[in-house]
């Protein structure tokens, strides 16, 4: 895919860089099904939960959409970052905001498919993973599964899982939970690699 390419559909949406070195930044973001950005305050959470484990990082956005999760990451200077989108809208606006932010080449990759099955990714590890599917579609277990079986986190890596709060999933035995947060919608939990 051609980086530069200007997406057909209008944004009608925007999401917030919170912090670090695009903080305040708005990119725009597609109303698409299913795409469900990750509001401010999630995201303020998450990422004071994540502090210690940003920098350098090497991440993983399983389920990008809006791409909001792995450009904070960026913007707290994580290493680099693979967006993974299975929309080609969705993709398209990903590679117009990574041009907006002028995201240098070798710190950002996006890749059209499916986070559970993309050849692509065999081989990969992270120290990051954000795992933040569309509801109610039961994309956990596989990815999870996934990411077990291949050995995609790195010793001492963190996983971030975000899903509706009536989700059920089990981990690896090997994921220690590090944080949860509950309301009546959503379920946010952060594991680590024991």
């Amino acid at each position: 895919m051609k980086r530069g390419v200007k997406t057909p559909q209008k944004a009608n949406g925007a999401i917030r860089i919170i912090s670090g070195q695009w903080r305040g930044r708005k990119l725009p973001v597609l109303d698409v099904q299913g795409l469900r950005p990750t509001t401010d305050r999630s995201k303020e959470t998450l990422f004071n939960w994540l502090m210690p484990y940003v920098q350098n990082a090497v991440c993983l956005d399983a389920f990008a959409g809006s791409g909001g999760l792995g450009f904070e990451a960026l913007s707290r200077y994580a290493k680099n970052a693979v967006f993974v989108e299975l929309d080609p809208k969705v993709v398209k606006q990903l590679y117009a905001n990574i041009d907006l932010l002028k995201i240098e080449s070798n710190k950002v990759k996006v890749i059209h498919g499916d986070a559970a099955t993309e050849p692509s990714l065999a081989g990969s590890a992270f120290d990051l993973i954000f795992l933040d599917p569309p509801f109610n579609k039961g994309l956990l277990p596989k990815i999870i599964q996934r990411i077990d079986a291949e050995h995609m986190l790195k010793d001492n890596g963190v996983v971030y899982v975000e899903c509706e709060a009536q989700c059920v999933y089990s981990v690896p035995a090997s994921w220690a939970l590090l944080k949860e947060k509950n309301t009546s919608h959503l379920t946010s939990r952060l594991y680590q690699l024991k």
